[in-house]
């Protein structure tokens, strides 16, 4: 069914995009990986044709910088110009701090990355898929976006954004042949702690310290899950949480 299919991953020179791509590559799916990390998304493309013979087209990508993501998508060789999936995985989360301590720039990052990203990357990407009356709009979101949470303030409202521009897709794109998805995940081990604490790797562990979180393939099973299903199917929204996780405060730890 996604054999020779094109999908497109932003982010995916690790955690969640990284687990995405696999699992597409497992299924046949020619890829277009994405990622600011040239280096690593490249060892990633190469381990993917050896494990699966997946083709692969790599792109150093910044979702942040429109005029880049603008070329790059119009520029695409005519073979790969017919992106089936887009999975807008690119995001990230800064500081938690409470809003009157918060950094400006981490507010930036947070903002230009999880909302002017998507909404840059879809933009390009999205017009060619109504011209072709078909094609799945993934979109990345969090339980971040559905709670907010002491200390997550302008986090959680990038995610809002998703998920509110997710329903808006999904309305604006009724009837052209385009499905949306949002697969929002809760607690997901994967770097998101480390980056979120500026690199602190002892803070990061105590996020996860008693309790068995996601992994980045339990979220790409979900994403894949939405892209199989039949093409008169769209399934519009997806919560994966661990199972010890209730809601976005209350976790259930071993001790």
């Amino acid at each position: 069914m996604l054999k020779d299919r094109i999908v497109f991953v932003t982010g995916a020179s690790s955690g969640i995009g990284a687990a995405c791509a696999e699992a597409f590559a497992r299924e046949g799916a020619r890829l277009i990986l994405a990622a600011r990390r040239a280096d690593r998304l490249r060892q990633f493309a190469e381990a993917l044709k050896e494990m699966h013979g997946t083709e692969c087209l790599v792109q150093t990508l910044d979702v942040r910088v429109q005029p880049d993501v603008e070329r790059f998508v119009a520029g695409l060789p005519a073979e790969w110009e017919a992106i089936d999936i887009l999975v807008n995985n690119a995001g990230l989360s800064r500081g938690l701090d409470k809003l009157h301590e918060g950094l400006l720039s981490d507010w930036e990052e947070m903002l230009d990355t999880n909302v002017k990203g998507l909404l840059y990357v879809s933009r390009a990407v999205v017009p060619g898929m109504v011209r072709r009356g078909r094609g799945h709009v993934i979109n990345i979101g969090s339980i971040a976006g559905r709670e907010v949470y002491p200390g997550g303030n302008v986090y959680c409202a990038s995610k809002f954004a998703e998920r509110a521009l997710s329903k808006g897709m999904l309305i604006d794109l009724n009837g052209t042949g385009v499905r949306v998805t949002t697969v929002d995940p809760g607690m997901v081990e994967t770097e998101f702690s480390l980056v979120r604490f500026h690199g602190d790797a002892a803070r990061a562990a105590k996020v996860y310290q008693g309790v068995r979180p996601l992994s980045g393939e339990d979220v790409a099973e979900a994403v894949l899950f939405c892209a199989q299903r039949p093409e008169h199917v769209n399934i519009a929204e997806v919560v994966v949480l661990p199972r010890d996780q209730a809601s976005a405060t209350v976790v259930h730890r071993e001790t």
